[in-house]
């Protein structure tokens, strides 16, 4: 009678595991770029053609003006780039002019956006970067959005499953919409 050889755990040899951690860091970044260009789109999208009078607009003395939100959003990106860089810090910016303020705004991440291109190591995960600084900035252009709607400016809804954005497009120049919607 045969008898079967014992079956024993084996450990992948180191070169294989580095592979795959450096294939997952990769896969991070990747989708950490996209959602930089998901947020130029869209942000591109809530800034533009805004009326002159939009920056001070404001539903209640408790809230921040368009303008507000919008330096919060380059404060945040601002963030994000250090945080890539391993060298974190904060600061809270006096809003621009609303022009100013969308210029720093594609500035901000396309400085961020170069950085995560570089094949230099990140100063802090992906999954924090993304949880942090980019998850907040989201939600910030739903509010610059929002507010464009009470204003009596609304941004078009989007099919945004449709939209073409591409991880690197960064500045005010996006694709035109495929399918908007009121």
């Amino acid at each position: 009678m045969k008898r079967r050889a014992k079956r024993t755990s084996r450990s992948k040899p180191a070169k294989s595991k580095a592979k795959a951690k450096s294939s997952a860091r990769d896969s991070s970044r990747a989708l950490l770029r996209h959602t930089v260009a998901t947020l130029a789109y869209r942000g591109g999208k809530a800034v533009r053609e805004a009326p002159a009078t939009f920056a001070e607009f404001r539903i209640s003395d408790a809230t921040r003006t368009p303008a507000q939100v919008l330096a919060h959003i380059g404060d945040l990106l601002d963030w994000a780039l250090s945080l890539a860089e391993g060298k974190e810090r904060w600061r809270n910016s006096k809003p621009l002019a609303w022009d100013a303020e969308v210029a720093r705004f594609f500035a901000a991440l396309y400085a961020f956006d170069d950085r995560l291109a570089s094949p230099r190591p990140l100063g802090h995960s992906a999954e924090g970067l993304f949880q942090g600084p980019v998850a907040d900035s989201l939600t910030h252009i739903g509010q610059i959005s929002m507010l464009r709607r009470l204003a009596g400016a609304p941004v078009r809804g989007e099919n945004y499953n449709r939209a073409e954005i591409v991880a690197g497009r960064t500045g005010p120049q996006q694709s035109a919409p495929k399918f908007e919607f009121d």
